[in-house]
């Protein structure tokens, strides 16, 4: 007897266990799930950006003490605007009026990737061959078996026109055209570096003569055609080509955009203006880093032109070679010992500029100066190359 009263209570522990257990599951599995607002992660996103962006002003302050960095910032990464600021003097000499993010400066070289757009669009509209020989569009043009392909890649082996201008443009005071640039070569005929598309030399006159072609194939002015084809249709109400069309001497400045500024004995001087100023497609676009941006945003989005034509500004154009740092696309520098990165760099007349974009990380970094001295691209290089922010990718589309 006493065995089965032990045997009941030992039977009625397990059971009230069970039911317990039972209990603790079911309660268990009816917790309501932990589920992230948007706004939590939008926080989230905000506070990893605000903790970048106020280590990149530390930089750009620092910079600007022990460099002189005068000039304006964007930086951008998977799709988010991360940064952007202007330090410094519009007016260098003085040290009167604050740079802000809209004020348009001359890119120099960075200029060349907006040419190469526009042969592109140009392409994408059925109008032009990258392999055709350009005495297609350029009927008198002295050396044969150039092609626009040679030109954006920088393998055309063709002088340079500033040299040649300099020996045979005879009144420096009277601004040259693309034209006139054009006619000295037809005139003079100066000997190339080597026959087209056996080397690499990084050259001018490959992006003024694309300028040539796209006025040749549009009908219409380079500048208009850059203003109605790539400008206009991204909002880049803040940007414009310089010329000096229908000038007849070399203006003493040029009274558009910010102004540049060279250091000689102890003093910021302006840059005065020069007559190799009225050829376009080398240089001569003006642009603030807000707009600059949205060019940015349009190669994300093949605004312009489709991927499949976009691809090919971002592919090396000559072969490997032990001697040549990086490689160049169309309009594009190609970092060779870096994945996925396209950049330019322009200096010209007063001004620095930087243009650097990291597609394997969607990074996008635009610094844009009025100084001719500056910062070495070390510096931004290093912003580059930092861990990369843990944020969600975002895209205009969302």
């Amino acid at each position: 007897m006493k065995i089965l009263i032990w045997l009941f209570g030992v039977l009625a522990v397990l059971f009230t266990s069970c039911v317990n257990e039972d209990r603790i599951a079911t309660e268990a599995v009816e917790l309501p799930p932990v589920v992230l607002s948007p706004g939590a992660i939008v926080n989230l996103d905000s506070l990893i950006i605000s903790k970048k962006a106020s280590e990149l002003d530390q930089k750009f302050e620092w910079l600007r003490k022990i460099t002189g960095f005068n000039g304006a910032v964007l930086y951008a990464e998977k799709g988010h605007l991360v940064f952007k600021k202007a330090y410094g003097d519009y007016n260098v000499r003085n040290r009167k009026g604050e740079l802000t993010i809209r004020d348009p400066f001359q890119l120099a070289s960075v200029s060349k990737m907006f040419s190469a757009m526009a042969i592109m669009i140009l392409k994408n509209d059925g109008i032009l061959d990258f392999d055709k020989d350009i005495r297609t569009y350029l009927p008198d043009f002295p050396y044969e078996g150039i092609t626009c392909r040679m030109l954006m890649t920088h393998r055309s082996g063709l002088p340079r026109y500033m040299s040649l201008s300099q020996d045979k443009w005879p009144d420096k005071k009277k601004p040259m055209d693309n034209q006139d640039m054009f006619d000295l070569f037809v005139t003079h005929k100066p000997d190339m570096y080597f026959t087209p598309n056996n080397g690499f030399h990084y050259c001018n006159t490959n992006y003024a003569l694309l300028s040539n072609i796209v006025e040749a194939v549009s009908g219409d002015s380079f500048d208009a055609f850059v203003e109605e084809r790539i400008f206009s249709p991204l909002g880049m109400d803040s940007s414009f080509v310089y010329n000096m069309r229908g000038d007849t001497v070399v203006s003493t400045y040029i009274d558009e955009g910010v102004p540049g500024y060279y250091h000689r004995g102890r003093r910021w001087r302006e840059m005065e203006n020069d007559y190799l100023n009225g050829v376009m497609g080398d240089k001569n676009v003006y642009t603030s880093v807000e707009d600059l941006y949205k060019f940015d945003r349009a190669l994300d989005q093949f605004t312009l032109v489709p991927d499949s034509l976009l691809k090919q500004a971002f592919t090396p154009g000559s072969p490997k070679y032990w001697k040549r740092k990086d490689n160049y696309g169309f309009g594009f520098r190609i970092r060779e010992n870096m994945d996925s990165v396209a950049y330019h760099f322009g200096w010209w007349k007063g001004f620095r500029t930087f243009y650097i974009r990291d597609m394997r990380h969607h990074k996008t970094l635009i610094v844009l100066t009025n100084k001719d001295k500056g910062p070495g691209s070390d510096h931004l290089w290093n912003i580059i190359k930092a861990d990369t922010l843990p944020l969600g990718l975002k895209t205009d589309l969302e």
